[in-house]
């Protein structure tokens, strides 16, 4: 059911991007499986020499201060196995070879005879799989996520021992679809969409302090710098008398200015309460853009968006895909 399941749902993926012009390819294919079969077999005939490679690989970006992002060194193979348990790692064994789930055990002649039948059974793990994609495509770049990219330079010793010639990172594009809906909210309060999506509500904030009420503006300034003036002056004679007391007659004036500011606001958030559908829309806005604090890419697919917006949208996402990815694979700095 899963297989099915996943096929079907590549099947309409690439339905959805043809009109684009972008190609999807199922990295389960019986050919495909064919095709990386030697570098799966060089990945098991130099899994020794392999693991010491990202051993070193990992120690030298660690003491670069870098994540290397996959931990290595605990004797297991870049080759997985379709065994009794599913998909299972291979560990070296002695001269031959187990699975770290199922418990099967191979020799070396054994897993290599498998691998000539059946390569339909054998993938590589996180970081053989960009290898794999490397022998077999034509491929320019691979795109990558954050954690993509720090396991791609763990990789890079993966690359080198099997002599496959590396893709050239490139970071996935991130971008935020802005609907007309969350337009309204920044036209209405006359925000930017980094002012809407700044930390502690600062839009909220700062839409509740237009509306107080001028008298209290103005007393609050008022005596704000009435505290700055008179303080400076008692300081000024404090000093005088004896100079060990500047510092607590600047922690007293620091004290008054908090007073002043907590009374700013507990008015302010007075005033979100009674304002609360204003609040209400901002809140909305800012969760149509950061769905339960994190970025929509993360947590939404491009299903609710089609739905609402209709496949019109995809060129445009296009547009702005190519443009960023031009710039990134000519080498200049990818637009903003």
């Amino acid at each position: 059911p899963g297989a099915t399941l996943a096929a079907a749902s590549g099947a309409a993926l690439a339905e959805l991007l043809a009109p684009l012009g972008v190609l999807c390819l199922d990295g389960s294919h019986d050919a495909l499986k064919a095709k990386g079969a030697p570098v799966v077999r060089r990945a098991l005939e130099e899994a020794s020499g392999l693991e010491a490679a990202l051993v070193r690989r990992a120690a030298a970006l660690a003491e670069a201060g870098r994540n290397p992002g996959v931990s290595v060194g605990d004797g297991a193979t870049l080759v997985m196995l379709e065994g009794r348990e599913g998909r299972d790692r291979l560990v070296l064994n002695g001269a031959g070879f187990r699975a770290r789930h199922g418990g099967e055990r191979y020799g070396r002649e054994e897993i290599l005879g498998l691998l000539d039948r059946e390569p339909g059974r054998f993938s590589g793990n996180v970081l053989l799989r960009p290898v794999l994609e490397r022998f077999g495509l034509p491929t320019v770049a691979y795109v990558a996520g954050p954690g993509e990219l720090r396991y791609l330079a763990l990789a890079e010793a993966v690359y080198a021992q099997l002599g496959v010639s590396p893709q050239l990172p490139v970071p996935r594009w991130s971008g935020m679809l802005v609907e007309p809906r969350v337009d309204r909210v920044l036209a209405k309060f006359g925000a930017s969409l980094e002012e809407l999506l700044a930390p502690a509500a600062r839009l909220e904030s700062r839409v509740a302090r237009e509306r107080l009420p001028a008298e209290a503006v103005e007393a609050i300034t008022v005596l704000r710098a009435s505290i700055d003036r008179e303080y400076d002056a008692i300081e000024a004679a404090a000093v005088g008398i004896d100079p060990t007391l500047q510092r607590p007659i600047r922690g007293l004036k620091g004290r008054a200015l908090q007073g002043i500011g907590r009374a700013e606001e507990k008015l302010v958030r007075q005033l979100k309460r009674r304002y609360e559908t204003d609040t209400a829309q901002i809140d909305r806005a800012r969760t149509a853009l950061l769905p339960g604090g994190r970025p929509q890419e993360r947590v939404l697919t491009v299903a609710p968006f089609l739905a609402r917006y209709g496949h019109g949208i995809l060129p445009a996402l296009l547009a702005e895909m190519i443009a960023w990815y031009d710039s990134a694979l000519e080498g200049g700095a990818p637009p903003s």
